[in-house]
């Protein structure tokens, strides 16, 4: 599933990136495979950092693909055994056509990419979060389901008052 600033192309603004986020449910079995077909597209990521950041049990750092050539990162974000959250993210995900060359993809539910956009933001404090979030309310404001966003914006928002997702 797609998500980051190139979801945000399906539900609000489009703005110019060099990075594209996915949320992949990675199998242990598929990690030597995913390092080997990266490594094929001129990018660097051996199956012990895969392993080590899949195994993690703290943090959510993404294995971070970047293009030998070109500067351009790919950043995986792990599904963990126990992620309710990341786990119903995907579930809800969308089938949207956004043209070429991508097509046809999966990507946040809108309600998803806000929420998502909202954590990033309360860690990093760039504004281009703020922006994202800001064009989707904009373009799908009847749209969204806003009791969803309620329900789990404190879970974003204080994940240290929450034990699990409800």
């Amino acid at each position: 599933m797609i998500g980051g600033s190139v979801a945000v192309w399906a539900w609000g603004e489009p703005r110019t990136t060099r990075d594209f986020d996915l949320v992949i449910n990675l199998p242990f079995e598929s990690i030597i495979p995913l390092s080997q077909e990266l490594e094929k597209r001129d990018m660097l990521v051996p199956a012990e950092i895969i392993l080590d950041l899949l195994i993690k049990p703290a943090g959510d750092l993404p294995i971070n693909a970047i293009h030998l050539y070109t500067g351009y990162k790919a950043e995986f974000f792990l599904l963990r055994y126990g992620d309710t959250y990341r786990e119903m993210a995907l579930s809800r995900r969308r089938l949207v056509d956004l043209g070429p060359p991508l097509g046809e993809v999966y990507v946040h539910a809108p309600e998803d990419l806000i929420l998502n956009k909202l954590r990033y933001f309360s860690i990093s404090q760039q504004s281009k979060h703020v922006r994202d979030i800001t064009s989707i309310l904009l373009t799908m404001e009847h749209e969204l389901d806003m009791d969803y966003l309620d329900h789990y914006f404190i879970i974003i928002a204080h994940p240290k008052d929450c034990t699990t997702v409800p």
